[in-house]
């Protein structure tokens, strides 16, 4: 079996795993607070000669490496993938309940059955008991939630008048126009954002969510918005033509050599006749 036939076959498997990514990006352009993903594509051989020193087996040493197949090895790779966190256009929504953060790496906290998760997507609502939800019906914290387990309720004759631009929210008292404070948004900035996990739903995991601290002063809050997705589709359209042609160009490349070994094959067997 020509090496050839399984680079092609690599490479293309590579540029299915793009097309997938490029049409999940496309399939949430319109989804509120949605991150683009990407990803990295590298080869095996690069990768080998990083870490094979580090290696403890003795087959992996540098007098082991002259044995392997260069051709193979060189053969592309999905390395790694990463999220584009960058702030998406800010929507102008009118409504009361729903939030937006214009800086980066800020994220509302949510009570979801798994447990707490992060989440860009502020258009929240209420439920039948007047608690602040994400449309999914997740609970919406308040920055006091891991000292004193407190959430985000609004009886029934008290209404949002304003929030402002740190989430601290002020509401009316029943039968008043006085108004008063009321919860504060937890809003939290992980330390390290390469380390959120997502989990569907717009929402995000982060194993070190206990430790996460409510920012009470981020400037970045901005209610009667919503923060529309950051993909471009122009961009994503652009790649998923680019990777389609790649992908006919390794079937072409696997077609020449599977075409190469039957002919190799009928002529050695015909002189062999």
């Amino acid at each position: 079996m020509q090496s050839g036939y399984y680079s092609s076959a690599a490479g293309m498997v590579t540029q299915f795993n793009r097309l997938d990514t490029i049409a999940n990006n496309l399939a949430n352009v319109n989804t509120v607070g949605f991150k683009e993903d990407n990803l990295v594509v590298g080869d095996f051989q690069r990768l080998y000669k990083e870490a094979r020193d580090e290696l403890p087996n003795e087959n992996h040493s540098k007098d082991g490496a002259q044995f392997i197949n260069r051709s193979m090895t060189k053969a592309p790779q999905i390395v790694d993938s990463y999220t584009n966190h960058s702030v998406g256009n800010m929507q102008l929504t009118n409504n009361d309940m729903d939030f937006a953060l214009s800086r980066e790496g800020l994220f509302f906290l949510v009570k979801t059955p798994e447990g707490v998760r992060l989440t860009r997507d502020g258009s929240f609502t209420k439920d039948d008991e007047g608690r602040l939800i994400t449309k999914n019906g997740y609970e919406v914290l308040a920055n006091d939630y891991f000292e004193a387990g407190g959430n985000i309720t609004i009886n029934e004759n008290e209404n949002i008048i304003q929030v402002d631009k740190n989430g601290q929210m002020y509401k009316n008292i029943p039968n008043s126009i006085k108004v008063v404070q009321g919860s504060h948004l937890f809003i939290a900035q992980p330390d390290n954002i390469a380390f959120l996990k997502k989990e569907g739903n717009n929402l995000y995991r982060y194993d070190g969510t206990t430790g996460l601290k409510s920012l009470n002063e981020t400037g970045a809050v901005s209610q009667g918005y919503v923060e529309k997705s950051n993909v471009n589709a122009v961009n994503m359209m652009t790649q998923m033509i680019e990777t389609n042609r790649l992908v006919g160009m390794y079937q072409k490349a696997m077609d020449a050599q599977m075409n190469d070994m039957n002919r190799d094959a009928i002529e050695k067997l015909a002189k062999r006749a």
